[in-house]
């Protein structure tokens, strides 16, 4: 008795032990960059040196283009949308316009995005440690359409995903401009609930510091604006009290593709961000993507049953109809009374029911086989 009680516990020891020699054997996945930026503000040259750091430092790394209206990319792209779908052709056919053109283009491209997924996540040796994204200029097309959210989803539910939102820094100079760039972060954030990096581009024209200082010290901004007696000052200002809270949980780094080395000024920086925000993937988003995913799951499930029970009720109403409608035509009687009158009926009348039911028999046969019977 001992020896089988041993047995499967044995057993249950070994699988245990083969399912974490497994995980460890497993390559950890590698990390979705998703770059987000305004138009003109250096989206495809910051990605053109992320590709030059990743390969001067020999880390494996896939790179995407998701503008089908670019004309050209300083990058070698992995996977380019150009390579799929044909944005004049799609505005020809579709008699669109710039913007409906390209909305349309990602449109087709995120229904096939089961196949980018698919190649991502494919083996390799070495295996990938980044996935750079680069998106179209017009920044609402990608952030508010619904192959933007696809497109984000269906990365953040396989690896760890995280939003670079790119920000022209002389521009934010002027507090409402920066305000501005401000307030689309916090959209993207709170729509793609992804961990997010700020990256303040064009340092080399302008320190992006005094940003940092707007952002940590609520006074400094409002010294900013203190000559400004505009309504937009006013809202500026109110608005500063509302996101402080929300500047407390970004990191922002600042980058210039210009100076420094292996990439650029603050490359370094950004990746170490990045490798924090994978983390926080991981203890905070992932568990909060599972749990929507199995509420949705869910929510089909009793779907399903729904339309099952709805099926099964047509069902049993259309075979109630039919079997009424048997019984009309019947005249209310039914087989077995069908059978009494047949029985109850004169020989000839039962000759005319065999000679109907008997196509082609001739009188003579059916009336001897009347008789015998």
């Amino acid at each position: 008795m001992a020896a089988e009680d041993a047995s499967p516990s044995m057993a249950q020891l070994t699988l245990e032990e083969g399912q974490e020699q497994q995980q460890q054997q497993e390559p950890p996945k590698p990390v979705a960059i998703v770059v987000i930026g305004m138009a003109g503000s250096g989206k495809t040259t910051f990605l053109q040196r992320v590709n030059s750091y990743l390969h001067s430092k020999s880390i494996p790394g896939y790179i995407l283009n998701l503008d089908p209206a670019v004309t050209h990319v300083p990058y070698g792209a992995n996977i380019d949308i150009r390579d799929t779908v044909n944005y004049k052709n799609v505005m020809q056919q579709y008699n669109l316009g710039p913007n409906g053109g390209i909305l349309t283009s990602l449109n087709l491209f995120a229904t096939r995005f089961d196949q980018v997924i698919a190649l991502c996540e494919k083996p390799r040796d070495p295996p990938l440690q980044y996935i750079v994204a680069d998106t179209p200029g017009q920044i609402e097309i990608f952030t508010w359409s619904a192959s933007g959210s696809i497109i984000t989803e269906a990365f953040a539910s396989t690896m760890p995903t995280m939003i670079a939102y790119i920000i022209d820094t002389p521009r934010c100079a002027s507090p409402q401009t920066f305000m501005t760039n401000m307030l689309q972060a916090c959209s993207i954030l709170y729509k793609s609930r992804l961990p997010l990096v700020l990256v303040f581009n064009k340092v080399d024209v302008a320190r992006h510091e005094f940003a940092l200082d707007w952002m940590r010290d609520y006074d400094t901004f409002h010294a900013a604006l203190e000559h400004d007696a505009t309504y937009a000052a006013t809202l500026s200002r109110s608005l500063s009290l509302v996101l402080e809270e929300f500047y407390q949980n970004l990191r922002a780094v600042g980058f210039s593709a210009v100076t420094g080395k292996l990439g650029g000024e603050g490359m370094d920086e950004f990746f170490e961000a990045v490798q924090e925000s994978a983390k926080e993937y991981n203890e905070v988003y992932r568990p909060e993507l599972e749990k929507k995913l199995k509420e949705r799951e869910e929510l089909e499930r009793r779907r399903q049953e729904a339309d099952l029970g709805r099926l099964h009720a047509d069902m049993q109403q259309d075979a109630a109809h039919a079997a009424a409608g048997q019984q009309g035509r019947d005249g209310g009687g039914g087989a077995p009374q069908r059978a009494q009158r047949q029985q109850g009926a004169p020989a000839a009348e039962r000759r005319r029911v065999v000679l109907d039911g008997r196509k082609g028999a001739t009188l003579a046969d059916i009336h001897e086989e009347g008789e015998a019977r």
